[in-house]
């Protein structure tokens, strides 16, 4: 007798286990939304930035040929594995002052986090919904300010790399923290810039914390930032200084 209503009790335990499971799945499934972009991204330099800065050039980042990813590593049921998730959903302005390279600046880029996926529509979700909650309006978009550049060279030719350091402000969701990006770019044309960006932040400087998953366990702390980007020259009433 007593032995089956510990049987009955067990039963009962795994059922109401599955039901809280299914519930909170449920619930970062639906929090999560559908992923899709609220407004179209935009950043631009102001007017007067780009007036302090006589005779540079204004290019602007062109999404359909740029990336903005994260990856960070956790098991996968007992398996390493590095997620990565990807947007192209970026803007933004960086003028290039060919006269005095050192006068090269960058002005906000903009990142919709909101449209950042990986290769699972659950961890997307759940991303959205509970870690980023970019599913939020007003968390919908990710923004880092440069503050200042560093290790520019003297001259800057087409066709040669150069690298430098960008430093600046990276907000996620409310948190605002300093990070510095180690950039190389390419001013393949007058018209065309390429380059790519990158930096280590950690989930504990933004308070990002993973909900528990099927499967997921070990996520680290640290976070890669990577950015692929093209720019081309603005149009010309905001592409040139005067």
């Amino acid at each position: 007798m007593m032995s089956q209503q510990r049987q009955r009790y067990a039963i009962i335990g795994i059922a109401a286990l599955v039901v809280l499971g299914l519930g909170a799945g449920a619930f970062i499934w639906f929090s999560g939304g559908s992923g899709q972009a609220s407004i179209p991204t935009h950043a631009e330099c102001a007017e007067e930035v780009i007036e302090r800065n006589a005779g540079a050039t204004v290019f602007r980042i062109a999404p359909a040929e740029s990336e903005v990813r994260f990856i960070i590593h956790e098991d996968l049921f007992g398996q390493p594995n590095d997620v990565v998730g990807r947007t192209s959903e970026v803007a933004g302005d960086v003028l290039v002052n060919l006269s005095n390279p050192a006068r090269s600046e960058a002005c906000a880029i903009r990142i919709n986090a909101r449209t950042l996926v990986t290769d699972n529509e659950f961890r997307n979700r759940a991303i959205r919904g509970q870690i980023l909650q970019s599913s939020q309006d007003e968390f919908e978009f990710a923004e880092f300010v440069p503050t200042a550049i560093s290790g520019m060279p003297e001259t800057v030719t087409v066709g040669t790399p150069i690298t430098f350091q960008l430093t600046g402000d990276l907000r996620v969701r409310h948190l605002v923290n300093p990070v510095t990006f180690d950039v190389t770019a390419t001013l393949v044309s007058d018209e065309r810039l390429e380059g790519s960006a990158s930096t280590t932040v950690t989930r504990g400087e933004y308070e990002l914390n993973i909900p528990n998953a099927p499967g997921v366990a070990n996520v680290a702390d640290e976070v890669g930032l990577e950015m692929d980007f093209v720019a081309v020259v603005a149009p010309p009433e905001t592409g040139q200084a005067s």
